[in-house]
């Protein structure tokens, strides 16, 4: 199974989901709401996360993981699915549903709407924070 197959996999099991084919693109939304988006050829996806995760997995990896072009203000974040840990793919894309979806369905799955899986040290966060600013 190819590293796509797993986040679409990963991304479907979870309740309420939606995938969604935008600009070309495979995309994945939960009550409507975005949360996961994968590149026409596989290469990358860009999915929903907190600034604080945002910035501890580019600090982390940053040949993996980098701050998302036009939404990495918002948190999100872009991988390269292929050279990521398979569990820890399929838990960013978890985490990024728990971020958008309703928090009745969130809860009603026995987690909370934002778990707090990861927290940037501040240096960390305002590193992101920067590089996802727009030029000026």
């Amino acid at each position: 199974m190819s590293a796509e197959d797993r986040l679409r996999a990963a991304a479907l099991a979870l309740p309420g989901v939606e995938e969604r084919e935008t600009r070309g693109k495979p995309t994945f939304r939960v009550a409507g709401r975005l949360f996961l988006t994968l590149a026409p050829d596989g290469s990358s996806a860009t999915m929903k996360a907190s600034l604080d995760d945002q910035a501890a997995l580019v600090a982390e990896d940053p040949a993996v993981f980098s701050v998302a072009a036009y939404l990495g203000r918002y948190g999100w974040v872009t991988a390269a699915p292929d050279r990521c840990d398979p569990d820890e793919a399929a838990e960013l894309v978890r985490e990024a549903w728990r971020q958008r979806a309703p928090r009745r369905l969130a809860e009603r799955r026995g987690s909370q709407a934002h778990s707090g899986r990861r927290r940037g040290s501040p240096a960390a966060v305002e590193a992101s924070r920067a590089a996802s600013e727009p030029c000026r």
